[in-house]
């Protein structure tokens, strides 16, 4: 099943999303952490709302009406969402991504490590958060895309519901960035739970994309790795041109760079010629 993807990423021919769950295996917090701060701070009691559907986009946008700007929040997760040099240079899992040397990387984090695990380990890169960093891109030097914003431009930010909402018309420079990258590349998706409604609508518009052109055999096929089995997740993706890959006997935890691993000496071993 693999034998496509390596070969993609080989050719430099692949893009790699990685969403937050690469960030929580150097223990960042989940968040859940995050709507427990918002609601210490704003003094919201959670037990109120045992049984509602209250996720962190809806708080967010609650803690926007009522502090008068997202920056003291953007502040705190700054703070406490950045990871210790000496933790991620010990991440097997960052150290993966760096090797796999994707010519792009977009990511949906906030956190500044996937930048360090690039300095760390002697990667050179162009951060890209808007329009003007489009023109900053050189050949041959990898991409670091911050899809959802960065913690340097308050602005860049999409935490809140208006900002998502906003976004779904996908018309932002890095929204149109990422329909040229991605119309005929090979994407891998790592990190991601896929419950994201940004991520889920940006992969239903490029399938429609390639459905309406005539061409549709022709698209390249992406992938998402997946911690758990999940048959109706899987169902759906797969009709959008998303082919799902799991390590089926390995912990949870231990699955992502277990998945990273095997892809990485897949890919070392062609260029090897083994």
């Amino acid at each position: 099943m693999l034998e496509d993807l390596v070969a993609a990423i080989r050719k430099r021919r692949a893009i790699l999303f990685a969403g937050a769950g690469v960030s929580m295996t150097v223990g960042l917090p989940s968040w859940g952490t995050l709507i427990e701060h918002i609601a210490d701070e704003l003094e919201i009691d959670l037990s109120e709302f045992k049984g509602t559907d209250l996720n962190y986009l809806t708080l967010a946008e609650y803690y926007r009406l009522k502090q008068g700007s997202i920056g003291p929040l953007r502040s705190w997760m700054d703070r406490n969402w950045t990871i210790p040099e000496d933790t991620l240079k010990a991440s097997r899992v960052h150290e993966l991504i760096c090797r796999l040397d994707f010519p792009i990387v977009y990511t949906t984090n906030f956190d500044r490590n996937l930048e360090t695990a690039f300095e760390l380990h002697g990667k050179d890169y162009v951060k890209v958060v808007n329009a003007k960093d489009v023109a900053r891109v050189r050949e041959g030097v990898p991409q670091i895309v911050k899809y959802h914003g960065d913690f340097d431009d308050d602005g860049s930010i999409v935490i809140a519901e208006t900002d998502y909402l906003e976004r779904l018309s996908f018309e932002s420079p890095l929204d149109i960035k990422f329909r040229s990258d991605a119309l005929g590349k090979t994407i891998l998706f790592i990190g991601y739970s896929m419950t994201d409604l940004n991520i889920r609508f940006l992969m239903h518009r490029l399938w429609k994309t390639w459905a309406g052109s005539g061409y549709e055999r022709d698209r390249p096929q992406s992938y998402v790795f997946m911690l758990r089995p999940n048959p109706v997740e899987q169902a759906v993706l797969e009709q959008w041109g998303l082919q799902v890959l799991m390590e089926r006997d390995c912990p949870p935890e231990e699955a992502l760079e277990t998945f990273l691993t095997k892809l990485s000496d897949a890919v070392e071993s062609e260029e090897a010629g083994v």
